[in-house]
This record gives C-alpha cells, structure tokens and sequence, in this order.
C-alpha cells in the first residue's frame, strides 16, 4: 500500500486520509479496492522505502459523495500534477500538458483498514525498488499493489530484518491448512489456494487443457494430510477426474520430461489413454518437478506400466 503523505499524486481526487502506523484509507474508484480483507499482511511504503508492515485487524465500510476530477480531452482521471510550468497537469492517457482538471459528483463506497495493533516499524528495510521488483507486477502504478508473501518474507530475512509475530502468525498469503473438527473433515484454506490457482493459470486443467472452472479442482502435488499447509507453487487445476486418478498414482508426471504418463490400470479407456505420452498445459516450475518427483517415485516404484 502506497502511503507517502502529501507528496502522494491525488490528481483524480482530493485525496485520503492516511496514517500509516494505524489506519490506510481508500474508496472503490481505486484498482484492487474489494480484494483487501481483514488478516491480510499489510506493507506500507512512500515510494522511496519501506515504512512498516502489520496485519489489518478490521475494515471499515461506508459511503459519501465525493468529487472526483478528469481531464476534459479524455475524460480520465489518469494524471498526475507537475512542479513546474502554467500548465500544470500531465494527462498519461493523451500524453499532454493541461491547466485545468474538470470535475464531477460521485458515489463512492469508503473502506479504511484498521491495523496499529500488529504494526512493525521497518523503515529503510527495503527500497522502493525492491518493493516494486516484489510486487506480483512490478510495473503497475496502482496505490495497492498484491505480493506474494515468501517472497516479501525471503527479502526481509535478507536484509536482516526480524519478522515481527504478528505478521508472521497471521500472514494469509501463506493461506495455512490444517484441519478442524466438522461431520466431515476439510481442509482450511482450499478456497482461497484454488483462487490463487485460478488467478495463476486461468480455466485450464494441467492435463487436459481449457475446461470450465465449475469442473476444476485445486490438485496439491504432495500429501496435504502430511503436510498441511498450501505451498506457493505447490499445486495445479486439475479437472475432478483426473484430480483423482492423479492422487491414486494413476497419472503422474515424469518430473524430467514434463510428460503424462497414464497407468495401465486406466489405460484402455480412450479419455485416459489419450493423455498418455502428452506434455502439461502449463510451464513447471523448479519447485512443482521437485513435488512431482516424488509423486514419481511413490507410484512408479510400485507400477509397471
């Protein structure tokens, strides 16, 4: 989150109410305004380093009529003011200089997070462009920006910083498993793994390509009841039959080639069979051969084929 006090560009509006340590305020005309909840692991930074990071303890939701300012030419609100100059105003839409922002009245919906409780100072732990380079995309400009989690923690631990409990015990990028009583058991945390998944690689099945969404299933490339927790990196879209034959040892992935190789005991059913010999639909990553490695060598030890 992009907090930098009175140097901070409000060219569409008038601005937000921000402090830092304790609460972050923003509106819904602002990118990845409905994606923030609640025991999400915050950082703060002002562009040119690292403030301080902590966990959002709650967040309020409201509404007012703000005014909300545009470039006439264009109609957008994609501009920022300069230092220097009688025409005041850079439009990044038309690329030109204008004197005067046009405005208008609009309903927003208000959230402001709450979070002094778990705030860590770590000013100057990381640069503004470190934080971008962690940032899932380093080019955007947004104020809220998503990063993974082990990759902020990895740059922290780099740096010599010491991760305060508060963030460490609540950090829900790492969306910890686990199990709780229930008439059945299931699994914490597989809603929110299966979104990421769906963020990562879209309505494709690993195996079989393009399928609905309905039909997909988040598939972990280890043992969940040993592991219990949802790895980043640590699992693929699987559509549910092939989800299944894949946990039974009856598909696996031959880690060195990236190839499916389909056990004889479903071979014969062309829908598998078919599948035999094909490559992934998706790129493997380093940590997805090392999984399926050992998913490998668990059922081909034991099968021939």
């Amino acid at each position: 989150m992009l907090a930098v006090g009175g140097e901070r560009q409000h060219g569409g509006n008038d601005g937000y109410d921000d402090d830092p340590s304790r609460h972050y305020s923003w509106d819904d005309t602002v990118p990845q305004h409905g994606n923030i909840a609640a025991g999400d692991v915050i950082a703060l930074w002002d562009k040119k380093t690292l403030l301080g990071m902590s966990v959002i303890e709650k967040i309020d939701v409201g509404s007012m009529v703000k005014k909300v300012y545009f470039h006439e030419a264009c109609g957008k609100a994609d501009f920022k003011s300069l230092k220097t100059g009688d025409l005041r105003w850079w439009c990044n839409k038309c690329e030109v200089r204008f004197g005067e922002r046009r405005s208008r009245d609009r309903f927003t919906r208000t959230y402001r997070s709450h979070h002094s409780r778990g705030w860590q100072d770590m000013a100057g732990r990381l640069t503004g462009q470190q934080i971008r380079g962690l940032c899932d995309k380093p080019r955007s400009q947004h104020s809220m920006r998503p990063a993974r989690w082990e990759k902020v923690r990895a740059a922290l631990e780099e740096a010599g910083a010491t991760m305060p409990a508060a963030v460490t015990d609540k950090a829900r990028a790492v969306i910890r498993g686990g199990r709780r009583p229930a008439t059945v058991q299931v699994r914490d945390g597989q809603g929110p793994f299966r979104k990421r998944l769906l963020e990562d690689y879209g309505e494709v099945c690993a195996f079989s390509g393009p399928t609905p969404a309905a039909a997909l299933e988040a598939a972990h490339l280890y043992s969940f009841a040993d592991d219990s927790e949802h790895h980043d990196y640590g699992g693929f879209l699987l559509r549910r039959d092939l989800h299944r034959l894949f946990d039974l040892g009856h598909i696996a992935v031959n880690p060195e080639t990236g190839r499916l190789d389909v056990g004889k005991t479903v071979r014969d059913y062309p829908l598998y069979g078919d599948l035999d010999g094909r490559e992934l639909t998706v790129e493997l990553r380093t940590e997805q051969r090392v999984w399926l490695g050992a998913h490998w060598d668990k059922h081909r030890a034991i099968e021939e084929n």
